[in-house]
């Protein structure tokens, strides 16, 4: 079953041609789009839009990058807004949340104190409504893992992973499964390659983070979009010498572990 488990629909760039893109997805054969929302400017957006399409799917956090921009009064709001919707079997995580050391600005002093906490209570909130979570991952591996071995969540996806084996075997240890997209598309992006292909299948989760990390093929237009995970499905294929059809079945069973509502609304 061919799935996008990271997807910012919602975001700007669609805004134009939205509907063609979902049939677009729809028509490649994308079974199910798992939309994480970034801030809670956007948690009605990204449930409305998993409501209305084939397998919809949506998680509500707020992302590393947006915590600069927000006061502690987010954290209620996203905890409101948890509750508010912990029947909803389309709600299946709590995400996009982790820590980004990768931009200089945010990655120091005050500003990364408060990734970390932001982190740590969003941590707590997944524990407390039982939702696994979507993790962004970026030059911040074994800090996430620190705290990880803190609050035992139920697993979840760690999006774009590009860390080493070993933090990658940890991750997976944890109940987490691994997201690789349009990265590893890129003849030049030898340790994601590598990754792609010493990692077990059962431990692999397909992803766009459309309209981000455009995969090879895109590179003059530059925006991704969810029918392109048929052609990440492929290219993972191709470096493993493994059929479609199995990275297909395997990668899916990898999600639903991962995020147990996922399968249960297809």
């Amino acid at each position: 079953m061919l799935l996008d488990t990271h997807c910012h629909l919602d975001a700007r760039e669609f805004d134009l041609d939205r509907e063609v893109v979902i049939a677009r997805a729809l028509a490649s054969g994308v079974k199910s789009i798992l939309i994480p929302a970034v801030e809670p400017a956007n948690f009605e957006q990204v449930r409305a839009l998993a409501q209305r399409i084939p397998g919809g799917a949506y998680a509500l956090g707020i992302h590393p990058l947006y915590v600069q921009n927000v006061q502690d009064e987010a954290l209620v709001q996203l905890r409101r807004a948890l509750e508010a919707q912990r029947d909803d079997p389309r709600l299946v995580a709590v995400g996009e949340i982790g820590l980004d050391f990768f931009v200089a600005e945010i990655s120091a002093g005050e500003q990364r104190a408060k990734q970390e906490r932001f982190y740590v209570e969003q941590l707590k909130l997944a524990i407390e409504f039982d939702l696994p979570v979507i993790l962004h991952v970026r030059r911040s591996q074994d800090v996430l893992l620190k705290y990880l071995r803190r609050h035992a969540v139920r697993g979840g996806l760690a999006h774009a992973f590009n860390g080493s084996l070993q933090q990658a075997e940890q991750f997976v240890a944890a109940g987490f499964a691994l997201g690789f997209g349009g990265a590893m598309t890129y003849t030049r992006a030898l340790q994601i390659r590598r990754l792609a292909c010493a990692l077990p299948l059962e431990s692999i989760a397909l992803e766009t983070d459309a309209p981000d990390i455009p995969p090879a093929w895109l590179t003059e237009s530059r925006r991704n979009e969810p029918a392109e995970v048929a052609g990440v499905a492929q290219a993972l294929a191709q470096l493993r010498q493994e059929t479609y059809e199995d990275i297909l079945a395997k990668t899916a069973q990898a999600a639903f572990r991962a995020i147990p509502r996922l399968h249960a609304i297809l």
